[in-house]
């Protein structure tokens, strides 16, 4: 771009003095909404088609202003482009390129509109361009955890409540809980892609346009399933940023679980898996280190896609309406969140994918603890005792097992009769952590022995024909 057209402005007809160096600076959205350069083209090449099919601009306008507008687009994605703040914005460094490309022309691209309906428009394909890269990214990690719960699918774990140990479960169905997570996550963020997918183009500042516009054409060469119904709204509106940034927010949320499990799980204290070398690091000072970095900036990332949700809400809780410019600080939050939960759910694929479970160390912490008290009770209930007295009755057990350093099948079959007559030898299979697990089931009976078809039920769903 020539130093004169690098010191333009779309709005410079009403002002006689330059414009601050600093308010340049803070003015100047280039830094980061350059990431919508092919949004901005997509846009400004339909809106350019509508109006030439509306008898707005000519045939021969539309046709330069097409043509230049891809040669733009193949300068932007070898990166030849050269951004300024001083042309504030991508949508500027496109218009002003497209002037010098094809002469007056370009001045008529921007008929019908204003930078307050082009920005909304291209900050909501963007929305919809991550969020089906997003949803890609999600099906991965569920596959990926799919893939971990089947390799493993027998194994038998504590599970906890309180980070106390509570009853065994198998390890694949701990992995299919956040397979759920996941599902739930991909629901939120098609939910959100619905209503993002509004065309706001045609309201223009915010009171729309005296020209006869087509934004139905518009909005179906752009792939928006419905029109915006108020221009005020239309310009200002910034839910659907902010209901992305929650979606966001939620799955760092869950991934920030697992990787907090995975802190735990690799710690000598558990030792329940290895994580691969790929995802850990050394000490710098203490050779036998091997820090699970990678679970750990997962966890520790999620603070700042929390914040930009906050942030986010914050800007948008005293705007009256319309459009002000306090809504340039929408683009930073998305965008950052956006990057940050890919780049987590890219390294936790493999990390999956390459992390080893240790059966027999996860095999020996069930055996303590007294997980199969619930057993206990349960059986005994089942041969007629109210539940309350059966959990009495094994919650002495547990007493006596603790003060004399046993596990409960170590009790024998007197002393468990000196606690209830109701007990017979058949107990001490019903103790044991795998027949206890089989005989479990929990909603759909996906908990115990039907993990097979828990198993078959998520691998239909995730690998769909």
């Amino acid at each position: 771009m020539t130093e004169q057209n690098k010191k333009q402005k779309q709005w410079g007809g009403r002002f006689q003095e330059e414009t601050h160096l600093m308010m340049e600076r803070i003015n100047a959205s280039i830094s980061f909404d350059k990431k919508m350069w092919a949004q901005d083209i997509r846009g400004s090449r339909a809106h350019a088609s509508m109006l030439a099919g509306q008898g707005i601009i000519s045939a021969e306008d539309n046709q330069a202003i097409q043509k230049g507008l891809l040669q733009i687009e193949k300068e932007l994605a070898a990166g030849e482009m050269v951004f300024t703040d001083s042309l504030e914005d991508i949508h500027t460094h496109v218009e002003v390129r497209l002037k010098e490309i094809i002469g007056e022309a370009a001045g008529r691209l921007h008929t019908a509109r204003s930078r307050n309906d082009q920005v909304a428009t291209d900050l909501r394909l963007w929305v919809l361009d991550a969020g089906r890269e997003l949803d890609q990214a999600l099906l991965e990690y569920q596959r990926a955890l799919f893939e971990l719960a089947e390799k493993n699918r027998q194994v038998i774990m504590p599970g906890y409540t309180h980070l106390q140990r509570a009853q065994p479960v198998l390890f694949s169905h701990h992995m299919l809980a956040y397979v759920e997570m996941a599902w739930r996550d991909r629901s939120r963020l098609a939910d959100c892609l619905d209503r993002t997918s509004t065309l706001p183009l045609g309201a223009a500042a915010l009171a729309g346009t005296t020209f006869d516009v087509n934004p139905a054409l518009v909005a179906k060469d752009l792939g928006f399933k419905d029109l915006a119904r108020n221009s005020l709204d239309a310009v200002s509106d910034r839910d659907f940023s902010a209901e992305f940034l929650f979606v966001l927010g939620l799955i760092q949320v869950h991934l920030s679980r697992l990787a907090e499990e995975l802190v735990l799980w690799s710690s000598q204290e558990f030792g329940f898996v290895s994580l691969s070398d790929a995802f850990a690091t050394g000490s710098s000072i203490m050779p036998q280190k091997k820090n699970p970095d990678a679970a750990e900036l997962i966890r520790g990332k999620t603070g700042r896609v929390m914040g930009n949700l906050v942030a986010l809400l914050t800007v948008l809780k005293g705007l009256p309406l319309a459009y002000n410019k306090d809504l340039q600080e929408d683009k930073e939050p998305v965008f950052d969140s956006f990057e940050t939960v890919m780049d987590c759910l890219r390294v936790l694929a493999p990390l999956l994918g390459s992390l080893t479970v240790r059966e027999s160390r996860m095999a020996e912490a069930v055996k303590g603890g007294f997980l199969n008290a619930t057993e206990l009770a349960d059986y005994l209930a089942e041969r007629g005792l109210p539940f309350r007295k059966a959990h009495e009755v094994s919650g002495k057990a547990v007493r006596l097992a603790e003060k004399t350093g046993r596990t409960l099948n170590e009790i024998s079959l007197e002393e468990y009769q000196g606690l209830s007559d109701v007990i017979q030898k058949d107990l001490y299979p019903v103790l044991e952590p795998r027949e206890a697990v089989n005989r479990r089931t929990s909603f759909g009976g996906t908990a115990g022995a039907n993990v097979e078809a828990a198993l078959k039920e998520a691998k239909k769903r995730l690998w769909p024909k």
